[in-house]
């Protein structure tokens, strides 16, 4: 039973990056039109673009994070964030 978890685990793990899940949501809409699913070439040229260009953002915003913290992990907001003032 545990090695079944830990194989869960491990499958699942990719899935917390932001721009695995885009790509993932991409593949699955393509993968349905592949299939013959009635879906509208507008709405498939959608989700395509979109999924590109919120992996692309996804990718700068890390990159400018990176910039920021010289590369080490942040805990908080992220960068160009504002936080909350409490006054």
């Amino acid at each position: 039973m545990t090695s079944l978890k830990a194989f869960l685990k491990w499958l699942t793990k990719p899935l917390r990056s932001r721009k695995v899940r885009a790509a993932f949501a991409t593949v699955v809409a393509a993968y349905l039109v592949d299939t013959g699913f009635e879906v509208s070439e507008k709405i498939i040229i959608g989700i395509l673009g979109l999924g590109a260009v919120y992996i692309g953002g996804v990718a700068v915003e890390d990159h400018g994070r990176n910039m920021v913290t010289g590369g080490e992990v942040m805990n908080g907001p992220t960068a160009g964030e504002d936080e909350e003032k409490t006054s």
